[in-house]
């Protein structure tokens, strides 16, 4: 499978050019894509937790937000 493509668009000469990702380019693209998975994963979790605390309270994310100050 090649690798993804990567679209140059020069505006002083208004030339696309486009062409595979180098190994290294490639490389750091799939770290970044496993970074940002992680970050979702992590955020989706901590919405959750909110949620659950929110509900085992019995208030509302604007309630909390008034009984803790904030706008």
């Amino acid at each position: 499978m090649p690798n993804p493509t990567i679209t140059i668009h020069n505006s002083q000469t208004d030339k696309i050019t486009s062409r595979e990702m180098n190994a290294e380019e490639f490389s750091q693209y799939k770290a970044d894509q496993a970074k940002n998975a992680a970050e979702q994963v992590e955020a989706e979790a901590t919405a959750t937790q909110k949620a659950a605390l929110l509900a085992r309270l019995g208030i509302t994310a604007d309630e909390a937000k008034l009984l803790l100050g904030g706008n």
